[in-house]
């Protein structure tokens, strides 16, 4: 699904994002995606991601891991049923794209820079 990432450029079924995306389980994507507090990341920025309500979260926090979850985020997803990963974008992908082809009910928020 995921077929590149560089600094600031993701390919995704053969389509070129320039900006922050996220996918959703049935394989839309939002693009641009936008965080209220820039490098945090709260449950009102996902709130697509919750409503489709998959089994996973894979969280791309950038090239250096810069973007970061608001302290609760994980418990109140865990809550929902919704496991979530947190890890650098390029490792992120690894993972989002081995779940996908599992079969699993996967979605991803990826930053695509710092």
């Amino acid at each position: 699904m995921i077929q590149n990432y560089t600094f600031g450029s993701i390919t995704i079924d053969d389509r070129h994002y320039g900006k922050d995306v996220i996918i959703l389980p049935d394989g839309s994507i939002i693009h641009p995606w936008w965080r209220k507090s820039g490098h945090r990341l709260t449950m009102a920025d996902i709130q697509a991601v919750v409503d489709a309500a998959p089994d996973l979260l894979v969280v791309g926090t950038g090239d250096s891991g810069r973007m970061k979850p608001a302290a609760d985020l994980q418990d109140e997803l865990r809550n929902m049923g919704i496991e979530m990963e947190i890890v650098p974008t390029a490792r992120a992908i690894e993972t989002f794209n081995a779940a996908h082809e599992q079969g699993a009910r996967v979605a991803g928020c990826f930053h695509l820079t710092c």
